[in-house]
């Protein structure tokens, strides 16, 4: 791990819960690291596995996805589908050579501001023990010989 590496990780979080959960730590004042850059998007359903991908690619650490709990979502089953998303994106991304802790699926409610402190606490601290993720070797593998 480089010495004094910052994670950069990416939040796709749901406007209904986590986000706001992610807007009460704020207004709370609760200390977590700054590492996460968040998205709000509709629902964590949809979360396309391309978009943490794309995240990956374009310089990311980490992504977090963060939803309703299971029974709570607001479009009845849109985090069932990101349970069913994540697991494919868990298999794709051991495809590539990625670990699979990079990716987090998390359900924080809109009064869970202390949990949504403590999810990025726990991730950042994950993903500065990774280490940074080096895309250039996931895309261009060295054949082993």
């Amino acid at each position: 791990m480089a010495e004094g590496f910052q994670p950069r990780i990416v939040g796709f979080l749901c406007r209904w819960c986590s986000y706001l959960g992610a807007d009460l730590a704020g207004t709370s004042r609760l200390q977590y690291p700054p590492n996460v850059v968040p998205i709000r998007v509709m629902c964590s359903g949809r979360v396309d596995p391309s978009f943490v991908l794309q995240a990956l690619a374009d310089g990311a650490d980490g992504v977090l996805i963060a939803g309703c709990h299971p029974g709570d979502c607001h479009y009845q089953v849109g985090n069932y589908r990101a349970v069913a998303r994540y697991s494919l994106l868990v298999r794709m991304l051991e495809q590539f050579g990625i670990e699979q802790e990079r990716v987090r699926l998390e359900w924080v409610s809109a009064a869970e501001g202390e949990k949504f402190a403590s999810v990025i606490a726990d991730m950042t601290k994950q993903v500065r023990r990774l280490g940074p993720l080096n895309w250039r070797a996931v895309k261009h593998p060295v054949p082993a010989d």
